[in-house]
């Protein structure tokens, strides 16, 4: 009975708290649904990541040590969910210096993929450092959700490599792409559920600020560990990778050809060899009995004796065939007899660059900056809008069609290219320099296309004052 009285008392005493709790101003309420944020995080963290690391020490390597930065950096996010859950939302400036040490481990985590591109498993770090910015969506508002399902989009591209390369090598890898995805499936499923419109900060209390300390929390469920940071904090990300920009590359062409397109002066510097100098022109200077010609017999390059003849030229190596997005630029190259290439998944700032393609089209949807055509062959390509030029280098037999608009297309050392131009990309601007057989085509009112010719050839005279150059009758 003594038992049954103590155990009585107590639950009384606990039921007292629980009343006290609820009728009270309503700061321990809002403590106890913050505090339930936190717990339901933890719960992600110790599920959906908890297998994500498990399989990612399997993979090991590279894998592995860019897996323990993303954990530190979810890591430091339940640190600003707890901070959350005890303070006011601080001002801006304090919310930045809030926010500075997980926007730090973002970029080491996107550092360590720039640091390793040689990695077999690139396709691996790329996914997580196309994704790995959905951390900050506690500073997104009103559409935190979306945010991280547009983060997680962009991390498939190469999840998609990922599975296609080792579809039949290791199911390990597939495990690991799903496990991953799951960590931003079911964080969207918890910001919809505890943070729809932004992060859920305490409506009562102080502000927070960098130096506030918030009541001690539960600790987080240990995750395996992440690798220890240097000393003296994270090393700066090195400087990234210089992009293949091709206006670069045309600067440098341009050089080059500027040496070779001098025309009659490039043999300006080469010495005249007259007649009497060639033994071909001049027989007194061979005979049968030895050269007749004073002073020593001229140098000639000593033939291999292990070799039978000339070297035979090595065939060029071929490049394998390349579609992906890097950075903002999409590179398609080396697609050989391909008739179907499309992308679809385009934005504003990207940029198309076309390299060394051969009997292929390629459609591009949506609004892009630039596309740029190198050294292709028998290309057609479709396009719907840039706000950019198109232009077109070193090509031969490419047919270009416009849908939308475009303010500028080039032409340059280009053999065959023609340009189908829409109704609404009459005004587009086409400069042409070092080509031949262009044609432009425009639509007419039954739909049909008007094919018009780019002159080729130009008069030039002195008109007393300066150069008046005019096409002519020939040209077309």
């Amino acid at each position: 009975m003594a038992d049954l009285q103590n155990l009585v008392v107590r639950l009384e005493k606990a039921v007292g708290k629980l009343e006290l709790l609820a009728g009270g101003s309503g700061a321990g309420s809002s403590a106890a649904e913050t505090a339930q944020f936190v717990q339901a995080y933890d719960a992600l963290v110790g599920g959906a990541v908890t297998e994500f690391m498990k399989i990612s020490k399997e993979i090991g390597g590279d894998v592995d040590t860019q897996a323990g930065l993303l954990l530190a950096g979810l890591n430091m996010q339940r640190d600003i969910l707890v901070k959350a859950s005890q303070f006011q939302q601080p001002d801006e400036k304090d919310l930045s210096a809030i926010l500075a040490p997980m926007s730090n481990q973002i970029q080491a985590v996107q550092a360590f993929r720039e640091k390793n591109r040689g990695s077999k498993l690139f396709n691996h770090l790329s996914a997580l450092s196309e994704s790995v910015p959905a951390l900050a969506w506690v500073a997104v508002s009103p559409k935190p959700g979306p945010y991280v399902k547009e983060m997680m989009d962009a991390a498939m591209f190469y999840t998609n490599r990922v599975l296609k390369d080792y579809k039949d090598v290791d199911k390990k890898h597939a495990d690991w792409v799903r496990s991953y995805l799951n960590i931003w499936t079911e964080l969207q499923a918890y910001i919809k559920e505890h943070h729809t419109t932004g992060l859920n900060w305490r409506k009562t209390g102080p502000k927070a600020g960098p130096a506030a300390s918030a009541p001690s929390a539960p600790a987080a469920p240990k995750v395996g560990a992440p690798p220890p940071p240097p000393p003296g904090g994270p090393p700066p990300p090195p400087p990234p990778a210089p992009a293949s920009d091709p206006s670069d590359d045309t600067v440098g062409r341009s050089q080059l050809f500027a040496q070779l397109n001098q025309g009659e002066n490039i043999t300006k510097a080469l010495k005249h060899v007259s007649d009497d100098m060639k033994t071909h022109k001049n027989p007194s200077l061979k005979s049968h009995s030895g050269p007749v010609r004073s002073g020593p017999k001229p140098f000639t390059s000593p033939k291999p004796a292990h070799l039978g003849g000339p070297a035979a030229k090595p065939a060029p190596k071929k490049e394998p065939p390349v579609l992906e997005l890097e950075g903002k630029k999409w590179r398609v190259e080396n697609q050989d007899n391909a008739s179907n290439l499309v992308i679809s998944d385009t934005e504003l700032k990207q940029v198309v660059y076309v390299y060394k393609c051969v009997n292929s089209t390629l459609q591009v949807k949506g609004k892009i900056n630039s596309i740029t055509i190198d050294n292709c062959k028998k290309l057609g390509l479709v396009f719907e809008d840039a706000v950019g030029i198109v232009e077109i280098i070193n090509a031969r037999d490419v047919k270009v069609q416009v849908l939308g608009k475009v303010p500028t297309i080039s032409i340059n050392k280009t053999d065959g290219c023609h340009v189908y131009l829409s109704k609404d990309s009459l005004n587009c601007e086409i400069i042409s320099a070092k080509s031949s057989e262009m044609n432009v085509l425009v639509p007419g009112s039954g739909g049909e296309f008007s094919e018009f010719p780019i002159p080729e050839q130009f008069k030039t005279v002195w008109n007393g004052q300066k150069l008046a150059t005019t096409v002519t009758e020939i040209a077309g």
